[in-house]
């Protein structure tokens, strides 16, 4: 009978350990832990650097397309693409390559 009353406690405190460190653990490292939270926010940065690229890309684009459109026409970006597009220069220009 003595034996009994010294068994009890300690399995007690070993349950108590053994789910303590479960629960530090999945806090720690889990789906929902730490080290994912760190995981996530470089994801998130990540992924926000590159969208304002590719929104920064589009906004030139439209510039560019508004610029070449039949409501507002750049003649001297018409003349630089049409140049790069033929491959061809003016008589008073020289080529440096």
């Amino acid at each position: 009978m003595h034996k009994s009353r010294t068994l009890g406690p300690f399995i007690f405190a070993s349950v108590a350990f053994v789910l303590g460190a479960y629960f530090t653990f999945a806090a720690v490292q889990g789906s929902y832990g730490v080290f994912r939270r760190v995981q996530i926010d470089a994801e998130i940065k990540d992924r926000t650097a590159e969208r304002d690229a590719l929104r920064a890309e589009v906004d030139r684009m439209a510039n560019l397309t508004r610029r070449l459109s039949d409501q507002y026409l750049d003649l001297d970006l018409l003349d630089e693409r049409a140049r790069e597009v033929l491959g061809t220069i003016r008589r008073d220009e020289i080529v440096i390559r």
